[in-house]
């Protein structure tokens, strides 16, 4: 996943997740665009929720609260297991990414 790295944190993406009837949502699979402006897309095959841990800043350099949602995912690129995390933005509903 080359096309991210080196970029400023929180770039956007689209995300399929799944909503669980008790509010808990799951990223199912990510859709980026590289530097060509051509869509890629990968399926989360491991996830970690990092949410609801009050207001900081990630090691990532994003800001985040109590009302940003924050997973930590693995996705298999090329053969190889890399890890993204995502942040949704709740009252934005905008997901972004960083590597």
């Amino acid at each position: 996943m080359g096309t991210a790295a080196g970029r400023e944190a929180w770039e956007k993406l689209d995300v399929i997740c799944e909503h669980k009837a008790d509010g808990e949502i799951i990223p199912l699979r990510i859709r980026i665009r590289n530097e060509e402006g051509e869509y890629l897309a990968f399926s989360v095959r491991e996830y970690r929720d990092l949410s609801h841990r009050g207001t900081y800043t990630t090691g990532d350099g994003v800001f985040v609260s109590n009302n940003t949602l924050v997973f930590e995912c693995r996705i298999e690129v090329f053969g190889s297991k890399k890890t993204v995390r995502l942040y949704y933005d709740v009252h934005r509903s905008r997901w972004r990414y960083t590597v």
